[in-house]
């Protein structure tokens, strides 16, 4: 096991706060070579943009590898193996591979894939790590609507599965070794409590929950533990392998809606808010080209929750571009939305 490199699965929903987690452990990981696989529900690679324009020393471009082909549990044999495979294959690897699913995920197929041949010897899956929102989950996010689950039943007696947003909730849990309780700083304690014992009714004996503002979570806490989760799949609970679905992510869609160059963000901010209340968008991400600016402006929202700021100048040559990826449950009305946001 010594000899194995140590990855580490990081899933959760959309918005949760995955890559605010990952750029923390690339500030302290205390000089060991991390290697990234990104992989995101969308067109628009923000999530790779943002870790790549990280700014911390010794985390380069050529350190992040991009999946753009699907969520990853779906594309395990033709995007992410081939990808680990490379990883491997280079000259000096590195000591810990950090991959960051989308928030569409199913964790337990990845987990799986590090037991066949081409990798099990060389990687263990050191744990998997399931952010969430404690704001979302105590706003009843993931709990199921059920009187809209009430009429889909009785148009299709067939049906019998939860919501799409309470599977994928459950899921990542029940896969988890550990779970982070991020975006502590938006709920009081006693919030915080009811939000831990909804998670830990979901959790398999003995999986751990801390708590995190913006995923400052120690490292030291989050890697080494040693789980080698490819070796305890059957404790792993997955509904659709006990249901025998196939997953697939016919109930999510997304689209990129480009923007012309802002004058100020805050308007930007204040159409998604308005624009994601009346159309019922889960996330909406990208970055912004504003006047006068010579830095780049990131605006990522859940909900009504926007965070906006400058992360990084303009590259020489770059096109400066606003582009915004926009994701929510199928039958989002992309022309009404792109209009509402363009302004």
């Amino acid at each position: 096991m010594s000899r194995k490199i140590p990855a580490t699965i990081i899933t959760g929903f959309l918005g949760a706060g995955k890559t605010s987690l990952i750029r923390h452990l690339l500030a302290n990981a205390g000089g060991r070579r991390l290697a990234l696989v990104i992989n995101e529900f969308g067109d628009l690679g923000v999530d790779r943009e943002l870790l790549a324009g990280c700014g911390v020393e010794g985390c380069t471009e050529d350190d992040i590898v991009e999946l753009t082909n699907g969520c990853i549990c779906c594309t395990v044999a033709d995007d992410f193996l081939p990808s680990i495979t490379a990883l491997l294959a280079r000259p000096e690897p590195p000591d810990h591979i950090v991959i960051e699913t989308s928030g569409l995920a199913l964790p337990k197929p990845l987990v799986k894939a590090f037991g066949w041949p081409e990798v099990r010897t060389r990687v263990t899956v050191d744990g998997v790590i399931a952010v969430i929102d404690a704001e979302a989950v105590a706003a009843g996010r993931f709990a199921p609507d059920t009187d809209a689950l009430a009429a889909q039943r009785a148009a299709d007696p067939t049906l019998d599965h939860e919501s799409p947003l309470e599977e994928l909730f459950e899921e990542q849990i029940l896969c988890a070794d550990m779970v982070v309780l991020n975006k502590a700083d938006r709920v009081d304690a006693t919030t915080m409590e009811r939000v831990r014992a909804e998670v830990a009714g979901h959790l398999r004996p003995l999986v751990r929950t801390v708590t995190s503002t913006q995923g400052g979570v120690d490292p030291a806490v989050l890697l080494g533990l040693g789980a080698a989760a490819e070796d305890d799949l059957d404790s792993r609970r997955s509904h659709h392998e006990e249901e025998g679905d196939d997953h697939d992510h016919d109930e999510f869609e997304s689209f990129v809606v480009p923007l012309a160059t802002v004058a100020d963000p805050a308007e930007v901010e204040a159409r998604i808010r308005a624009t994601a209340a009346a159309h019922d968008i889960l996330r909406v991400k990208g970055f912004l080209d504003v006047a006068g600016k010579a830095m780049r402006h990131v605006i990522q929202g859940v909900g009504d929750r926007i965070q906006g700021y400058y992360d990084r100048p303009w590259k020489p040559g770059e096109a400066r571009q606003s582009r915004l990826v926009v994701i929510g449950q199928r039958g989002l009305d992309r022309e009404a939305i792109s209009a509402a946001l363009a302004g």
